[in-house]
């Protein structure tokens, strides 16, 4: 399956609740999954948000 990725950069003053609630917010609405979260030495979260490609539907036959 294909996927589209969204990189997402969490500043270091937002505290681990507050992140869980903001991706939770982009899965429920935006159909992203968390595929990677790293913790920087700053405090900064580097999140990748993915979810599968929606490919636009064929043409279909005119009336």
């Amino acid at each position: 399956m294909d996927y589209e990725y969204a990189p997402l950069r969490l500043p270091p003053d937002i505290d681990r609740l507050t992140a869980a609630v903001r991706l939770a917010i982009q899965a429920e609405y935006g159909g992203w999954e968390l595929a990677r979260v790293r913790l920087m030495k700053d405090g900064t979260r580097q999140v990748l948000l993915r979810r599968p490609l929606r490919l636009a539907p064929l043409p279909g036959p005119s009336a």
